[in-house]
């Protein structure tokens, strides 16, 4: 299947930051790091991934527009197709020599995600998906885990940074899924938790506070290999919220309804 213009543009930028990273990796001791707040690094290696990344989708389609990690919001307001970034997702592996992080590029068109990107360096798979046609890695189409039932299911999650608050809940949640039989697993790269249900490699996946470049290129890869998404809490674009759930058909509603009762039972405490 030959690849469309967009999605050309899209991997040759990843492939060409990914250089960079990877030879950063190597040397991910000799890194200078500076922090961005509680818990959260930024690197050398991101800023040189999102400069690459940003020269090269800018110079194949100046008009488009930008929502970067570290530039944030730039280009013409006017502008009907944005490029959505993260340039190095999964930092803290990255910086601790942990082989577990990725680019993650998607377009926007019109406020709808249409294509989008996750490649990863290290285990040389990109996954991909626009809107329509399916997903693949390479060139092999990705499907969605066929399980029913929790416990044979992998359930993948990203614990909180910040407030206690924000820990309690999502103990609760925690608490709630393996109590229903599910195994849960903790990588920390959201992307590529994402990709994985796409693949079939886990049957879920739950996170909150979130920024729209961890979620949206992997949102649109389990769309289109048969998954589902949604917000946790309600029917907003998981994009705008930040709060993002998504699974196999079979056991969307189930994740769902579990991870309503334990916030329920939260607030009932």
């Amino acid at each position: 299947m030959a690849l469309t213009p967009h999605m050309n543009i899209m991997i040759k930028a990843a492939e060409k930051a990914s250089r960079s990273l990877v030879r950063d990796f190597g040397e991910v001791e000799q890194l200078q790091v500076s922090r961005k707040g509680p818990g959260d690094f930024v690197s050398a290696a991101d800023h040189r991934s999102e400069e690459i990344i940003y020269t090269e989708l800018s110079k194949a389609r100046p008009d488009y527009g930008f929502l970067m990690e570290e530039r944030g919001a730039t280009g013409s307001n006017a502008a009907e197709y944005r490029w959505i970034v993260d340039p190095l997702d999964g930092t803290t592996n990255f910086l601790h020599g942990i082989p577990h992080w990725n680019i993650s590029i998607a377009l926007e068109y019109k406020g709808e995600v249409i294509a989008g990107i996750v490649h990863d360096p290290v285990k040389q798979e990109t996954f991909r998906a626009e809107k329509g046609t399916g997903a693949f890695m390479r060139n092999r189409r990705l499907r969605v885990s066929g399980r029913t039932d929790f416990d044979q299911a992998v359930i993948l999650t990203g614990a909180p940074r910040r407030a206690l608050a924000e820990h309690v809940a999502f103990m609760n949640e925690y608490n709630a899924i393996q109590l229903a039989g599910a195994s849960l697993r903790r990588f920390g790269a959201a992307a590529l938790d994402l990709v994985y249900v796409a693949a079939g490699r886990a049957e879920g996946f739950w996170e909150r506070n979130l920024n729209a470049w961890d979620m949206a290129a992997g949102s649109i890869i389990i769309r289109e290999s048969g998954g589902r998404v949604s917000d946790i809490d309600g029917a907003d674009d998981p994009l705008k919220t930040g709060n993002i759930v998504t699974a196999n058909s079979n056991l969307f509603d189930e994740l769902k309804k579990l991870l309503k009762g334990a916030q329920q039972g939260k607030n009932a405490a």
